[in-house]
C-alpha cells in the first residue's frame, strides 16, 4: 500500500459523508442488487441518502454455476470466484452510469459475496463460512474501496456470522417508545426486534427458517422453468394445503432451536427440496406449492409465538424482501399474527420510509461498510451469540 492509498484512505474515513456502493447477492441467486448511497454519521447518528438502485439479473450460464457450486465442485469455485467479481464489478460500474455519475466519486463499494456454504455453530462440526466473488477484483475494476466478507470476523468471535443485518435495523428503527417487528423473508427468512429504547447488544434477531428457498424450487419443477417463481403468489393461491405434509414440515428441528441461530442453502437447499418433490405426487405440484408458501408462513409466526410474543410487545409486523411481494404469503402471514393483534404490512406501505424495500439489504451492506471504514463495530453478539461485537469486513485496498 503506498502511503498516497492511506491518505486516501484516511480521507474517506474522516469526510463528512461516504459514497458507498452496497452490492447484495441473496440466496436465491436472481442477480445483484446494487444501491449507490450517501452515508454521513454513524450508529444511531447515521444519515443516508438513496442516490440509485438497480438489479441486474444474472446471466442464464452464470446462474446455472453457481448453482452447480452448491452441489460442489472446488476447480469451479476458484474460478467463479474470480468470475462473480467480474459480476459484481460489473453491476457497481453499471449502478453508477445509470445514476448519472462518475466512478471517480464512489469512495467505497460493499460487497457481501454470494454465500456458497454457511455452518452454524448449532449445526456441529466446525463454524465456518464461504463467500466468494473476489473482492481484488472489484477493487481492481472499480478503483474504490471495498469492504467485503462481512460473515467471518463474528464467527472468529465465537458467533454465527448471521444474520447480519440487525444493526442496520437497529440504526434505523430504534425508538424510544415502541417496537419494531422487522420481518425480511429472502431466499431464507430472519427476524429483527428493535425494543424501545434499545441498544445494539438488547436486540433480537434470528433466521427463522425457509423464505423462497423452497418455494421457488417447487415453481421450477411446476412450471418446468429454471427461472419461474410465483409471481404475486399466484401460483400458490390455486393449491390446497397439504395438512399431514405441514405438520410434518413444522416438526423440523431448527425451528425449535434457541436464539441465536441462522440457516441457509445446506438445510433447506436443493437436497430438502428434491426430497419434497421426488416423494410428491407429481399431478398435485400446485398443492405442494401450496403447501410449502403456508410451511414459510407458519414457520415464521411459530418463531414470533416461541422467542418473541412472550417477551415483548409488538403491534406491528414489517416486511421486506422478495416474500413482501407474495400475495398468498403475506395472506398467510396476516391471517396467523391477526389472532396475536398483530397487523402485517408490507415494507413499502409502511409510512416514513424513504427507500423501497427490495434495496433494503443493498443499503445495508454500504452502512455496514460506512462504519468498517470509520473503525466501529457492527457485530451484535445479541443476534449472532458473538463473544463481543467486531468490526465487519475486510478492507481491500
Amino acid at each position: 500500500m503506498t502511503a498516497e492509498r492511506l491518505r486516501q484512505l484516511l480521507s474517506v474515513a474522516e469526510a463528512p459523508k461516504r459514497r458507498i456502493i452496497g452490492l447484495m447477492s441473496g440466496t436465491s441467486v436472481d442477480g445483484i442488487d446494487a444501491a449507490i448511497v450517501d452515508i454521513a454519521g454513524h450508529s444511531t447518528s447515521t444519515r443516508l441518502e438513496l442516490l440509485h438502485f438497480a438489479t441486474i439479473p444474472f446471466k442464464d450460464e452464470l446462474r446455472e454455476r453457481i448453482h452447480e457450486l452448491f452441489e460442489g465442485d472446488v476447480s469451479l469455485l476458484c474460478e467463479m470466484n474470480f468470475t462473480l467479481g467480474e459480476a459484481f464489478a460489473d453491476a457497481a460500474i453499471k449502478a453508477v452510469e445509470a445514476a448519472g455519475l462518475k466512478l471517480s466519486s464512489i469512495d467505497a463499494v460493499a460487497s457481501p459475496g454470494q454465500t456458497i456454504y454457511h455452518v452454524d455453530p448449532t449445526q456441529g462440526g466446525v463454524p465456518s463460512t464461504l463467500q466468494i466473488g473476489e473482492s481484488s477484483v472489484i477493487a481492481e475494476r472499480t478503483g474504490a474501496f471495498v469492504v467485503s466478507d462481512f460473515r467471518t470476523r463474528d464467527i472468529a468471535a465465537g458467533g454465527s456470522g448471521a444474520p447480519l443485518v440487525p444493526y442496520v435495523d437497529y440504526i434505523l428503527f430504534s425508538d424510544a417508545s415502541r417496537s419494531f417487528a422487522l420481518q425480511n423473508v429472502g431466499g431464507i427468512a430472519n427476524a429483527t426486534i428493535v425494543p424501545p429504547r434499545s441498544r445494539p447488544d438488547e436486540l433480537v434477531a434470528f433466521d427463522t427458517g425457509p423464505g423462497n428457498m423452497i418455494i421457488d424450487e417447487v415453481v421450477k419443477e411446476l412450471r418446468d422453468d429454471d427461472k419461474a417463481y410465483d409471481i404475486d403468489g399466484r401460483y400458490s393461491a390455486l393449491g390446497r394445503i397439504d395438512e399431514a405434509l405441514l405438520e410434518q414440515l413444522m416438526s423440523h428441528p431448527y425451528l425449535a432451536l434457541e436464539p441465536p441461530k441462522s440457516t441457509g442453502r445446506e438445510i433447506f437447499g436443493v437436497e430438502f427440496c428434491r426430497q419434497l418433490i421426488e416423494g410428491y405426487d407429481a399431478f398435485r405440484i400446485i398443492d405442494l406449492l401450496a403447501t410449502v408458501v403456508r410451511f414459510t408462513a407458519q414457520s415464521i409466526h411459530d418463531a414470533y409465538r416461541r422467542f418473541v410474543i412472550p417477551r415483548h410487545d409488538i403491534a406491528r409486523l414489517v416486511v421486506s424482501g422478495g416474500g413482501s411481494h407474495n400475495k398468498t404469503l403475506m395472506r398467510d402471514l396476516t391471517t396467523l399474527f391477526a389472532d396475536d393483534g398483530i397487523e402485517v404490512t408490507a415494507w413499502d406501505d409502511f409510512p416514513g420510509i424513504s427507500y423501497p424495500g427490495d434495496a433494503k439489504e443493498a443499503i445495508a451492506f454500504a452502512v455496514l461498510a460506512n462504519e468498517t471504514l470509520q473503525g466501529y463495530a457492527s457485530g451484535c453478539p445479541a443476534a449472532t451469540g458473538a463473544r463481543h461485537p467486531v468490526i465487519q469486513g475486510k478492507l481491500v485496498l
